[in-house]
């Protein structure tokens, strides 16, 4: 897989002549006609989704910090930690799958996933400078590498990307793009799912707030890999063996991170319910990108977290839907203040 040219004055542009992948771009962003019209509605709704930190207020969770049990506080911290590994990787590995795209409109999409992959970083560390007692910042910082479990769980995910950057085949961009896929489609589910669950005792608002917003651009960042990743296994060596294994693979990873760091100790969650959750979601990606669902008995059919969509706010008429093409645009701006999203 050859990164594109930065400057190809032979290359062809023509509607009709332009692929995601192995195209003749001339890299410039000719945008008034296109070929894949998806991916300009989805970039300007990720346009308008923008929003920023600082807008939303972490007072009471500076007082609700203390107020968590010691178990909800590891799980704070290790969350916060895993999250902000998911995105930094996110930031790091995106510009690697971006440079073999050939259509300038998905290409633009990539770019808009990588500043807001950026932002969501500045949020974490926004939340830990805010909340989290000056002496315990660096604890929070390094628990991606302190903890034995959670060390594991980044080296895993990241020795996939790296594959990729020191052998780019076209056998391990395909694996590269399909990892990004259950990065963004299933790893961070649990981890908004423990703060929506202390939003709904009362605890942390302001914390929900802010991943309210994360969890709105990352379903963005899932419905574009669900468009990419039909093309691709159209395009690229793969097996849908391997898909499934993939798959499998990262609800096993998934569900042993968070049983480790949530487990049984939280009010709410339980092992059995984020196994649950965890093959739910691994079927519901599945069956967006044409698979038949992996796990096939009626549990893992539906969601044990029906109650907390509330808090998410990603179901709401008003607001970020699921399927989020089916809401207006005006669903999306945030152009000052928290307008609409104050519900905890």
């Amino acid at each position: 897989m050859l990164a594109n040219p930065i400057f190809n004055p032979s290359g062809d542009d023509r509607v009709e002549n332009r692929s995601i992948w192995f195209g003749n771009t001339t890299n410039l962003m000719q945008l008034n006609d296109v070929r894949y019209s998806w991916a300009i509605g989805l970039y300007q709704q990720m346009r308008e989704n923008f929003w920023i930190p600082q807008k939303l207020d972490l007072t009471q969770d500076v007082t609700d910090y203390w107020n968590l049990t010691t178990e909800e506080r590891r799980a704070y911290d290790g969350i916060l930690s895993y999250l902000t590994f998911l995105d930094s990787v996110q930031t790091c590995n995106i510009p690697h799958l971006k440079s073999c795209i050939t259509a300038p409109e998905i290409s633009l999409c990539m770019a808009e996933q990588m500043s807001q992959e950026g932002m969501h970083n500045q949020s974490y560390q926004y939340i830990i400078e805010t909340v989290i007692p000056s002496d315990r910042r660096h604890l929070v910082y390094d628990f991606w590498r302190t903890d034995k479990v959670l060390a594991d769980r980044c080296e895993f995910i990241a020795k996939i990307y790296q594959e990729y950057v020191d052998n780019p085949t076209p056998e391990n961009y395909f694996v590269s793009l399909l990892a990004d896929y259950l990065l963004e489609g299933i790893y961070f589910y649990n981890g908004f799912i423990f703060f929506y669950n202390l939003a709904s005792r009362m605890l942390m608002p302001g914390s929900a707030d802010i991943f309210k917003m994360i969890n709105r651009d990352e379903l963005s960042h899932v419905r574009l890999y669900q468009k990419l990743l039909p093309e691709a296994m159209q395009q690229f060596p793969h097996s849908v063996e391997q898909i499934y294994t993939m798959f499998d693979t990262a609800v096993q990873h998934e569900c042993r991170w968070t049983d480790h760091i949530v487990g049984d100790n939280i009010l709410g969650i339980t092992t059995a319910s984020t196994e649950q959750y965890t093959k739910y979601l691994a079927n519901l990606r599945a069956k967006a990108i044409g698979l038949e669902p992996l796990y096939t008995e009626e549990k893992y059919q539906k969601s044990p977290y029906k109650h907390l969509e509330r808090f998410s706010d990603t179901k709401k008429a008003g607001h970020t839907k699921a399927n989020f093409f089916e809401a207006g645009v005006t669903s999306y701006v945030m152009s000052s203040g928290v307008s609409g999203w104050d519900e905890i």
